[in-house]
């Protein structure tokens, strides 16, 4: 459905986006995640037509989209900044696009489509009110609103929820997918959450530097991520990475651990060895560690475990259901447990780039 191909956008001597190619399926929600500076706004733009690119290709549906102006894409875009009419109410602003000559709907379709939105989005007794009068998360309501109101092949969303509170941010993800779902209309969302990309997106594209560094499902980008900033990007707390020496039977770390992680590299390589925090467990089978406890969090039903390896200052985090770490004091001797198979190996992080994962043997 959307097909970038070599796209290069520069700003003066700013390189935006430095031939990145991207495939969006036709029906699928798809995930752009990226920190600022990324590339993920100037993306959407160039699709929506909204910036020209230096070069490269715009498919949307299989047509090429050079010179056609935005209005004639099909497609429907939410801006982070909102894009409202603050002079107009709610019902006003969720209308306006059915009101244009291309969308016009009769008046009974219109409020008929403009109810179940705000319905959806909780905003049904707003819409008498200015926008002026909103609150910021509202604001963020209406204006996602005004996209989903509007027929189109496409829709363009750029961080629509970045302004709401914890609660309705959940509570959004799960209505948005919702969507896409009963709709199959094809979604390219951009996010800097991580949690918003492996909740929302059918498959995700991890952008840096102007560039799709990966691209997979939740299931791929989680198990076998790029190199170690993907793997940094997904998790919460952060995968831990333990610096070590490949040797012929695994992986030697710091202060005596000893990691049964194989792989071709040659012994002596110096490589990271990836243990995601909830693939750490304080009792069950799998390879053991040993250690002390540094620092105990309480995460609701979980306990977030910070822990001493071995006998010497290297820490790991690890997240365990409360009745197992509940007595867990600071210095206490503490088992922990791991899968030889959930363990990832990549290469030593470089200046110049991340370590890339380096294939293991099961």
């Amino acid at each position: 459905m959307i097909t970038l191909s070599g796209i290069r956008k520069t700003y003066g001597k700013t390189v935006a986006l430095d031939g990145l190619e991207l495939e969006v399926r036709e029906g699928e929600f798809f995930c752009l995640l990226g920190p600022s500076g990324a590339g993920k706004t100037t993306t959407l733009k160039t699709v929506a037509g909204l910036e020209q690119p230096d070069s490269g290709t715009v498919l949307l549906g299989g047509e090429d989209m050079r010179g056609v102006e935005p209005y004639d894409r099909g497609v429907a875009m939410c801006f982070e900044s909102y894009a409202l009419y603050p002079h107009r109410s709610v019902y006003d602003n969720l209308a306006s696009p059915l009101r244009s000559p291309r969308y016009r709907l009769p008046a009974a379709e219109a409020r008929q489509r403009i109810g179940a939105v705000a319905e959806l989005l909780g905003i049904s007794a707003l819409l008498d009110r200015p926008v002026g009068r909103l609150s910021n998360g509202q604001r963020q309501r209406v204006a996602l609103g005004r996209v989903l109101v509007r027929p189109a092949k496409a829709f363009l969303l750029d961080e629509p929820l970045s302004h709401l509170d914890a609660k309705l941010r959940q509570q959004m993800r799960a209505e948005l997918k919702a969507i896409g779902e009963v709709r199959h209309t094809t979604t390219l969302y951009v996010t800097h959450d991580s949690v918003e990309a492996l909740a929302l997106g059918d498959r995700i594209g991890v952008v840096r530097e102007g560039r799709i560094v990966q691209t997979g499902t939740r299931e791929e980008i989680w198990y076998q991520p790029y190199d170690t900033e993907v793997a940094r990007a997904f998790g919460r707390p952060r995968i831990n990475l333990l610096p070590g020496v490949v040797t012929e039977s695994g992986v030697r770390s710091d202060g005596g651990v000893e990691l049964p992680v194989r792989s071709r590299a040659t012994p002596g390589t110096d490589v990271l060895v990836g243990l995601r925090p909830r693939d750490l467990a304080l009792r069950g089978p799998g390879h053991e560690l040993t250690g002390t406890v540094y620092v105990t969090e309480v995460l609701g039903r979980s306990v977030e475990v910070t822990v001493r390896l071995g006998t010497g200052e290297r820490r790991v985090s690890l997240v365990a259901p409360r009745a197992d770490a509940a007595r867990l004091r600071p210095d206490d001797p503490v088992r922990l447990v791991v899968r030889p198979e959930n363990l990832l190996l990549f290469e030593a992080d470089r200046p110049e780039r991340p370590g890339r994962r380096i294939e293991t043997e099961r």
